[in-house]
């Protein structure tokens, strides 16, 4: 960083590659843009990476960023080191994926990442009955709505609502999930027993604080909606339900979780909802481990019959 001259080639620690470890530094600090937020995504402290920054400076022998009142900024050298350091990574992750796609034994952990709503709703069932018959694999949920990069081995599967874009990972499209807006009956009475969908705005509508998808949803189908539409904002759609089902509003959620909550009313017509895409991933170095096609194929056979309209 400014502050740390250049230095002459013969000083410089060794020759050859630079140590992956310093280089992941530099790339976490590059793409959070300040020392705090790259240790925070490292697990690391930021003395810790600013002395690693320190490190791999000096190991090239130039300066790779400058401070600046927005944060940091980078050179010239910074900047031609940032493809060669990503692709570093590629091959890093590769690597990794491999080494751990061959693990031979049923036995260990699976990471599986899927939305909040079907944590805690849909794939409860469905691994219970995979825990019962297989006590040798362990359960690692991420339960997040933000889509989890399995090329980075943040999970070894994912369900996920929009179809994968990255290359080197299976994707399999399992169905739709049949969504509705649905209010609680005690609601639904203090508003006059049915939603008047020409003063759609009247109503107390339950959505997204950080995620405008709701907005743009309404907006497609000719509902003029911003964020303030919604005056009970979560982004933590079991908080949103739960909202819901306490008479505070109307929330959006698939009709197969709705049913359990007998009142629980549908308030819109039955294809007023777009339905949402399932999709199971895996990263496709995974397909030689035992357990990642066992958990695989589990949660395709057990999340299948869920899909579709609901009867």
């Amino acid at each position: 960083m400014n502050g740390s001259p250049p230095v002459d080639a013969d000083q410089r620690h060794g020759g050859g590659m630079p140590d992956w470890n310093l280089v992941r530094t530099f790339l976490a600090v590059v793409e959070s843009g300040s020392l705090t937020a790259a240790a925070a995504a490292l697990g690391s402290s930021q003395p810790t990476v600013s002395r690693q920054i320190a490190e791999l400076e000096t190991d090239l022998g130039a300066a790779l960023f400058e401070r600046a009142a927005r944060g940091l900024i980078l050179t010239e050298a910074g900047k031609a080191l940032v493809e060669p350091a990503r692709q570093m990574q590629v091959a890093a992750q590769a690597l990794s994926m491999r080494a751990y796609g061959q693990a031979q034994e049923l036995a260990g952990a699976v990471r599986l990442a899927a939305s909040e709503m079907t944590c805690a709703y849909i794939l409860p069932k469905i691994l219970s009955g995979l825990r019962l018959q297989h006590l040798d694999i362990q359960m690692e949920l991420v339960a997040s709505n933000q889509v989890e990069n399995l090329l980075e081995r943040r999970a070894d599967i994912a369900v996920r609502h929009t179809r994968p874009t990255q290359t080197g990972l299976i994707a399999r499209h399992l169905g739709d999930l049949h969504m509705g807006a649905f209010a609680h009956v005690e609601y639904l009475e203090r508003v006059g027993g049915k939603i008047d969908m020409a003063q759609i705005s009247r109503y107390d509508w339950i959505g997204y604080d950080s995620s405008d998808a709701l907005v743009k949803a309404f907006n497609a189908v000719g509902v003029p909606a911003t964020r303030e539409f919604f005056p009970i904002r979560c982004d933590n759609h079991v908080v949103g339900w739960q909202m819901a089902l306490e008479g505070a509003g109307i929330a959006f959620a698939p009709h197969r979780v709705a049913r359990r909550w007998p009142q629980m009313r549908s308030v819109l017509p039955t294809d007023g909802v777009p339905d949402m895409p399932v999709w199971l991933t895996a990263h496709r170095e995974l397909r030689d481990s035992p357990r990642i096609q066992l958990m695989f194929k589990w949660l395709a056979e057990g999340l299948t019959p869920l899909l579709g309209k609901v009867p």
